[in-house]
């Protein structure tokens, strides 16, 4: 489907979850997300905004800190991150209870600087010994950050990568890979596909990739929760994954 039909087909409906519920009383929605799903987020939301006449207001940052924020009182309509700290926050009685809804998976990939040579990841032991051969490797502090923390420890090299790794905060991984400041990195797919100056290698070998669910829930104290549920009903709704999946995402 190319884009004029798709984003036609989008907004049918979206004006048709939101007319009845939210259109007479569209306002400000402000949603709190980490960088995963951005990128989908980024080309959804404006069509959203269009069909529905609501104002959308995104704040980005980090999953730890996102978890803090909110945990800490801060007060927003909808919160888009990794599904387990959305669960987590829904345990601590920050978002609503049952309100969980998941927008996309993705993988774990990996990435060199442009114009690198190009290591063997195509299998475990392939990736292990690329990581051992390594000057430097870069992840995240989020949720493929933490998996990759506990890979190195199963594959016994956590204590030999210690010196060479560096954990990026506020930043994607792929612009420390492209700025040469680390030979090797590794971050959620849809963060890596967008930067320019890397070579995306390709997700991790199939035996030790982990897939992690991005979800969306509504805040306990959201002020437009309505807006709030119409923004995730466009978000999940079947003419939106094929803009999902462009951006290295599975719906």
């Amino acid at each position: 489907m190319n884009s004029r039909p798709m984003m036609a087909a989008i907004e049918l409906a979206a004006a048709g979850m939101v007319l009845v519920s939210s259109m007479a009383h569209a306002g400000e929605i402000t949603v709190l997300a980490s960088a995963a799903f951005m990128e989908a987020y980024r080309e959804l939301v404006p069509q959203f905004e269009r069909a529905s006449g609501h104002k959308v207001t995104t704040l980005q940052a980090p999953t730890v800190d996102i978890t803090k924020r909110i945990k800490g009182g801060e007060t927003v309509d909808l919160v888009i991150m990794a599904a387990p700290a959305i669960d987590q926050l829904i345990a601590d009685g920050k978002i609503v209870a049952g309100s969980r809804a998941d927008l996309a998976r993705s993988g774990v990939g990996v990435a060199v600087p442009r114009g690198a040579p190009k290591p063997d990841i195509s299998s475990a032991e392939a990736l292990k010994q690329a990581l051992m051969a390594a000057g430097s490797i870069a992840y995240s502090t989020g949720p493929s950050g933490v998996y990759l923390a506990g890979l190195f420890r199963r594959m016994g090299i956590a204590e030999a990568l210690a010196p060479k790794i560096k954990q990026v905060k506020g930043e994607p991984v792929g612009a420390v890979v492209a700025r040469g400041e680390a030979e090797i990195g590794f971050q959620q797919v849809s963060e890596l596909l967008p930067v320019a100056g890397i070579e995306y290698l390709g997700p991790l070998p199939p035996e030790i990739q982990e897939v992690t669910v991005f979800a969306a829930g509504r805040h306990v104290a959201a002020k437009e929760s309505d807006g709030a549920k119409a923004l995730v009903a466009f978000l999940t709704a079947p003419a939106a994954a094929p803009v999902i999946r462009k951006t290295g995402m599975e719906p």
